[in-house]
């Protein structure tokens, strides 16, 4: 199916942002209006999480897709869904240090100190030493972050398509992750083998098509070797 750039561009993609955006939306709303529970910000925190992940599998679903469908148009989406996981896994961590860390100090100088920030990163630090899972989401958000800065097509052209497809192996990385971290503290098989198989079949399909598959190559007169 042909679609001119114009159509994703001004029709599909902001389609695609809007339904992206609109977890956190719906989110902000509910902690607002006292929908989540006996502790909201706990459930939001859950909740962020959860939509990075989701998102962090379709990123890597885009690529499988397209070559098992030939739908390309789907590569043009790939930018838009790394960021949203990103956007998701930074909002998962900032409410954990708000409404958890943040919350649970005494503020012996004050709301905003240097000595609030630094009782803070002791608290975040120790906690997140005491927790291993913390450290693993901690690390699945630190692949991510050279993965968002990079995204922009000014950022592939500084690094090179080579140098820059290296680097952005680490959504694997980050997913995989991300998936230890989700399950570690909850003990839900079942997530976890939702997840697992995707993320999974995903690397499977990526190791197949990269190490397995051998590209032919083609001959100085042009004939496939």
């Amino acid at each position: 199916m042909q679609v001119s750039d114009r159509v994703v561009r001004f029709g599909l993609k902001p389609l695609v942002f809007l339904a992206s955006l609109a977890p956190a939306v719906y989110l902000t709303w509910a902690v607002a209006n006292n929908e989540l529970g006996v502790d909201p910000f706990r459930s939001a925190t859950r909740e962020t999480g959860a939509w990075a992940l989701k998102f962090l599998g379709l990123t890597l679903a885009v690529t499988p897709f397209r070559r098992l469908t030939r739908w390309h148009l789907t590569i043009k989406f790939r930018r838009m869904l790394g960021l949203f996981a990103f956007f998701y896994g930074a909002v998962h961590f900032l409410t954990y240090i708000i409404f958890d860390r943040f919350a649970g100090l005494d503020f012996r100088n004050g709301l905003v100190s240097w000595v609030t920030i630094g009782d803070l990163t002791t608290s975040t630090g120790g906690d997140i030493v005491q927790r291993p899972f913390l450290a693993i989401g901690v690390a699945a958000l630190m692949a991510m972050a050279p993965l968002a800065v990079t995204s922009t097509a000014a950022m592939i052209r500084h690094l090179g398509g080579r140098r820059w497809q290296r680097l952005h192996r680490f959504v694997y990385v980050a997913a995989t992750a991300g998936l230890v971290h989700h399950w570690w503290p909850l003990g839900d098989r079942l997530r976890l083998d939702s997840y697992g198989a995707m993320v999974g079949a995903l690397l499977a399909y990526r190791i197949y098509h990269s190490q397995i598959r051998t590209p032919r190559r083609t001959s100085p007169s042009g004939l496939a070797a």
